[in-house]
Parts: C-alpha cells; sequence; structure tokens
C-alpha cells in the first residue's frame, strides 16, 4: 500500500522555523516591572492546543529527547474508545476510553522496518511522559461464572490494565501492514474483597506482551488470524509556521491474538486464591489462547528534526 515516509531530514512540507518571538505588550501605561513579571509567568498554566491537543505532558525535556543526534522527536496522544479483552476463557470488554501518551525520538542510527510490499516504515524510541502515567485507564468489571453479581467488588472482579514496562518498536507507519504498530508490556490487576492488594496476572518480570496490529495477525494454530483497520491518516502542518507536522491516524482498529497469559499470583494470603482465578479464567494460557481489539483508536503524532523547533510549536499553540 502506499506509504507517507517521514525521512533524515525535514520533509517537503516542513518549512524553516520562524525565528520572531511573540511578545506582549502592556495593556495599561504605567504598570511596574514587578507586575508585569508576575503576568507574564502563566508559562505554568500553558497548554498545548489545536493540532497539539493532549500532549501537555510530552517529555520534550527529557535528555534522550534532547539528544542532539536524534534525526526526529515527536509527542504521541493516543485514545482508545471502545474493543476486548480476553484473557484465556474471560473476555473483559473495554468500555471506559484508554489513553497513551508518550514522547518518541529516531535515533541517528535511523531504524526502519521493511515490508514485503518493499515499503519501509521510521521505528521510534519511546519516552515517558512527564507527570503523568503512561497509561490512563478504567478498571473493567469481570462476572465471575455461576455467581449472580449482586455486590461489585464482592461477586464479580474489577481488572485494571497497567504498563509493565515501556512500549517498545514503535513504528506509526506501519498503518495498514500485518506488523505490529507497538509492543506493550502490560499486567492486570484484580480487585475483590477476598483478594488483597496484590492479586495480578501478568508482572513487571513476566507480562502479558500485546503486539497489536491494523493489518493481519499470525497466531499459532488452531487460533485463526484477525485483521484490524488503520483508519484515515492525514497530515497537519504547523499552523504557526514552525517546522513540526501531525499525523493524525482516526478510528483505527487494532488487534493481537499472538500473545500469552500466565497464571494469577498474590490473589489472596499467600496467594492461597491464585489456583482459582487460574480455574475460573483458563489460566495459564498460551499463545492464541487469548486476544485483544481496541477499537476505535484515535492517535496524535507531532514531528520535527528539532527539538527546540518542537518547543516552540507547542507553545505557540499554547499562547493561541
Amino acid at each position: 500500500m502506499p506509504r507517507t515516509e517521514l525521512p533524515h531530514s525535514a520533509p517537503h512540507q516542513l518549512r524553516k522555523p520562524h525565528t520572531t518571538r511573540r511578545r506582549l505588550a502592556a495593556a495599561v501605561a504605567g504598570l511596574s516591572a514587578a507586575l508585569l513579571a508576575a503576568t507574564v509567568t502563566p508559562a505554568e498554566a500553558a497548554t498545548p492546543g489545536g493540532i497539539y491537543s493532549g500532549m501537555g505532558n510530552c517529555p520534550i525535556s527529557a535528555p534522550a529527547m534532547q539528544d542532539p543526534s536524534n534525526l526526529q522527536v515527536g509527542c504521541v496522544v493516543a485514545v482508545t474508545n471502545a474493543g476486548s479483552f480476553t484473557i484465556g476463557s474471560t473476555t473483559v470488554p473495554l468500555t471506559s476510553p484508554i489513553t497513551l501518551q508518550f514522547g518518541a525520538y529516531w535515533d541517528k542510527s535511523a531504524p526502519q522496518v521493511n515490508f514485503p510490499d518493499g515499503s519501509t516504515a521510521n521505528q521510534y524510541t519511546t519516552v515517558a511522559p512527564t507527570g503523568a502515567p503512561l497509561m490512563t485507564a478504567q478498571a473493567a468489571q469481570i462476572t465471575i461464572p455461576g455467581i449472580i453479581n449482586f455486590l461489585p467488588g464482592i461477586t464479580s472482579i474489577f481488572a485494571q490494565v497497567e504498563p509493565a514496562g515501556p512500549i517498545t518498536n514503535f513504528t506509526p507507519l506501519a498503518t495498514g501492514e500485518s506488523y505490529p504498530v507497538f509492543k506493550m508490556p502490560i499486567k492486570l490487576h484484580l480487585s475483590n474483597l477476598l483478594f488483597g492488594d496484590d492479586c495480578y496476572i501478568g508482572s513487571d518480570s513476566s507480562p502479558i506482551v500485546l503486539s497489536p496490529t491494523t493489518g493481519t495477525t499470525a497466531p499459532p494454530a488452531p487460533a485463526t488470524p484477525m485483521t484490524g483497520n488503520p483508519g484515515t491518516l492525514a497530515l497537519n502542518s504547523d499552523p504557526n509556521g514552525y517546522s513540526a507536522f501531525e499525523a493524525s491516524f482516526t478510528g483505527a482498529e487494532l488487534v493481537d491474538n499472538t500473545f500469552s497469559v500466565p497464571g494469577a499470583s498474590g490473589c489472596g494470603l499467600g496467594g492461597s486464591l491464585d489456583w482459582i482465578i487460574d480455574l475460573a479464567m483458563g489460566l495459564p494460557a498460551s499463545a492464541g489462547k487469548g486476544s485483544v481489539t481496541f477499537d476505535q483508536t484515535d492517535t496524535s503524532l507531532a514531528l520535527d528534526t528539532s527539538v527546540s523547533d518542537l518547543t516552540s510549536a507547542l507553545n505557540a499553540s499554547a499562547a493561541h
């Protein structure tokens, strides 16, 4: 399929950054210098807007993002609005939005992925957001087979998806290809009055590793492949003349059924209830016995060849 590439140097649509700075003019003559200084401080409240909405926690000051040898730097916000997660024999509906936010950079080694159709895509390293979690998600409720759910949290289980490590192999332009857009290790925190506070499926050392794609999966038999949807791609240049641009992927569907799921751990006193979770949910589950669908996913990716120019673009959008 045709692909929009993001080359080493700024693409044609990237213009040289403006060097002019916008200054506030004094609205009332005679204001003291101290009062003016206090008025200019609103940098704290500045939040990127327009095409950069939601990128206020982008880690643009992180050392990895500030490395002058980087070929590209960027900010990412992705929101999944629907879907489902099947773990062994249990399906958990994703009824509340799941938000991912992080920074990304393409280093001087210019890592790329080559696809069977001859096209390529840049692969980025991610950086955790500043002052915010990598993932924001509400707990989903799981009913217990054979039990009427009349007391949520007692006759049901709440499952909270949590990251178990950084996102890796971020390849945004793998959309439409049968290749993961990223790899994300997660764990499920299970809450129930009897389980205690440390009941998990997966852990930081033994995570569930999701590799969602908008193409077609290749699970081991007897599982059958799943096919996603790349949604709609649009490119937007910076409205204030900076070199940054934003790529939006709207209405995408990402799928995966190639991951394995470990058994429960830490449930009940000394893990005494782990076996109940495993029995009820069919765990541990080998690859192909679980699946995930991230539906109605909207992603915004801001990219620039210069971190200082990207910073100026974000600040300018906040000023407007």
